[in-house]
């Protein structure tokens, strides 16, 4: 496979008014993407108080979460129209926990992927077929496996009951 590179602009600032090395300055950041898009980042306000943290940014743990979760849907969109699916609207409630690991360190423990999918066209996959989309997509999906955090796909019927 032909190796590819991502890369992604990380850029903080400290403000004149803070002086540091109380650690009592801003976390908030910025991610710059190469199409253009910028997002307004900072660490987590689970981990850095308000008001060093900027609660409306992202932070890198939802950022983690919402990366599995996405890689895991677009292999889903693709597998799916594959096999003659249409999927009107696809909805992840997706989370993370955190917690200390085997070595004892802070980590990323488990991710919860909640897709709800709302399925448009004559056929509709059964259970079992969505249970298969969603098996493959997740042996697919470059993030998932690329962590060592437990993955678990507890899928959604619309309306929010698990199917």
């Amino acid at each position: 496979m032909t190796e590819h590179k991502y890369s992604a602009t990380v850029t903080w600032q400290r403000r004149p008014d803070e002086p540091f090395l109380d650690n009592r300055y801003s976390r908030g950041h910025l991610w710059q993407f190469d199409g253009g898009v910028t997002v307004p980042a900072s660490g987590s306000p689970q981990v850095v108080p308000l008001p060093m943290s900027v609660l409306e940014a992202v932070d890198p743990e939802e950022a983690f979460v919402a990366a599995l979760s996405s890689c895991h849907m677009l292999f889903l969109l693709a597998y799916a129209a594959q096999r003659g699916y249409v999927i009107d609207q696809y909805t992840d409630q997706a989370a993370g926990w955190m917690g200390k690991n085997a070595e004892g360190r802070t980590a990323m423990l488990k991710i919860a992927l909640r897709p709800r999918i709302d399925w448009g066209g004559d056929r509709i996959p059964t259970a079992e077929e969505i249970q298969t989309l969603h098996e493959k997509a997740h042996r697919a999906c470059f993030i998932a496996n690329s962590v060592k955090s437990e993955v678990v796909i507890e899928a959604m019927r619309p309306g929010g009951a698990p199917t």
